[in-house]
């Protein structure tokens, strides 16, 4: 465990550091001031007459950002609150998450939002982002007032849960929140060809008896949104992107420099529709996870840029919800806690990923997508850090689990990989 005392001023030595746009970690040094970087020097030690935290053997980055979770409150505080979903976030290495607008009362309206803002600065764990309803309700007809929102403190714009099947009202929210410069954000889905599925369409589905949800339910939702963007010239935002078809479709889009961007869940780049033969309600999510080739496929996209970033889409549910049989459980898994600690084991430790890269993409990268000053380590930067020790072998389990819920297949895996603290506006907060 690292012991340290909160100071306003000193330097971070010793330590291995991951800095977005370097190809590897190297040795350096960090000046933190009143929460802000001061300086970064690339070498392993320096002379000062600062206080000093000697961090040898460990790996610094920017603190993780995470622009895809369900924090559930308000109205679902039995699943999570905000304040236990952002102690997951760090413990993850999280520093900087936006919650999802699908709460009760829906974020629809800028009370919600400033409520929201007011809940986790009394939580005091991470920064947190809203991200505002498109339509009034999430009702897919109505579009609330962006402007409102955005003054109230919204980031972002989705109806995330569900897809606006109206095209005229996603290309009026698009019109408008472009006007705001605020990404709008769609769940890619097209219900009439979902409605009944449980698990991907493909051989394990027949197998395993169950209703199928094929690729184009995915695919037909985003041409369509992309051909909107190309159309408003809006920025558009694929959450959870998780067939071949739709790597192919934003591939063709930025070719086209159409302003889309597009994530993908750790979930979907290490795990895919085999492992449901045992039933486990806890891998069933929303959109399913695929064949072995879209995995396959979704990793290539993400190296090669085509895909932007890594969100977990932390979906907590509680153990009444999921102990039922497979076609009624909800879908989703809670990832905050796990998602370095699985893709460092998962990809990293195989070497289809570097861990400079990875780092990239849970930092750097989603800060961009969102445009929020966040994910850097850049001269003026917020002091957001993460600590890890990428060689300690530990197992997730229900007694170091920080969310209320513990809907995770990981429950009892062993990872590699684990975040020691982090520093948030220069504030210490260790993790383990």
């Amino acid at each position: 465990m690292i012991k340290w005392k909160n100071r306003s001023e000193f330097w971070i030595t010793g330590a291995e550091i991951a800095a977005p746009g370097r190809k590897k970690p190297a040795p350096g040094c960090i000046h933190l001031k009143r929460g802000i970087i001061e300086e970064l020097v690339w070498k392993k030690s320096v002379e000062t007459d600062l206080p000093v935290l000697e961090l040898d053997g460990y790996l610094l980055t920017p603190g993780f950002v995470d622009i895809h979770t369900h924090l559930r409150e308000p109205g679902y505080e039995e699943k999570e609150t905000i304040a236990t979903g952002t102690s997951a976030a760090i413990a993850g290495g999280f520093t900087t998450v936006a919650c999802m607008a699908n709460t009760d009362p829906v974020v629809d309206d800028p009370s919600v939002v400033r409520y929201i803002l007011d809940r986790n600065e009394q939580a005091g764990n991470c920064r947190l982002y809203v991200i505002a309803a498109v339509t009034r309700n999430l009702e897919g007809r109505d579009i609330n007032e962006f402007g409102l929102l955005r003054e109230a403190g919204a980031a972002a714009l989705s109806d995330d849960g569900k897809y606006i099947a109206n095209a005229r009202v996603m290309r009026s929210a698009l019109e408008y929140a472009g006007m705001l410069e605020l990404p709008v954000i769609s769940h890619c889905e097209e219900i009439s060809l979902s409605a009944e599925g449980l698990m991907n369409e493909g051989y394990y589905s027949t197998k395993l008896g169950l209703a199928g949800i094929p690729a184009e339910t995915e695919e037909t939702a985003v041409y369509r949104d992309v051909a909107l963007a190309g159309l408003t010239g809006s920025r558009l935002h694929v959450a959870h992107a998780s067939t071949a078809g739709t790597v192919e479709i934003i591939r063709r889009a930025k070719e086209r420099q159409i302003p889309v961007t597009a994530e993908v869940t750790p979930h979907h780049l290490t795990m895919d529709d085999s492992m449901l033969q045992d039933y486990d309600r806890n891998l069933k999510v929303n959109p399913p996870l695929r064949s072995r080739e879209d995995v396959d496929i979704m990793l290539d996209a993400l190296s090669s840029g085509v895909i932007d970033c890594i969100s977990t889409d932390h979906a907590p549910h509680n153990e009444i919800d999921k102990e039922v049989e497979f076609d009624l459980a909800p879908p989703g898994m809670i990832g905050l806690q796990t998602a370095f600690a699985l893709l460092n084991t998962e990809l990293v430790e195989t070497g289809k990923l570097g861990i400079a890269q990875l780092v990239a993409l849970m930092t750097e990268s989603p800060a961009r997508v969102l445009g929020i000053p966040a994910g850097t380590l850049d001269k003026g930067a917020p002091a957001d850090l993460a600590v890890i020790d990428p060689d300690e072998q530990w197992v997730y389990d229900r007694e170091n689990n920080r969310s209320i819920s513990s809907n995770s297949p990981l429950i009892g895996r062993k990872l590699t990989g684990r975040v020691q603290g982090v520093f948030v506006g220069g504030k210490w907060t260790s993790t383990v």
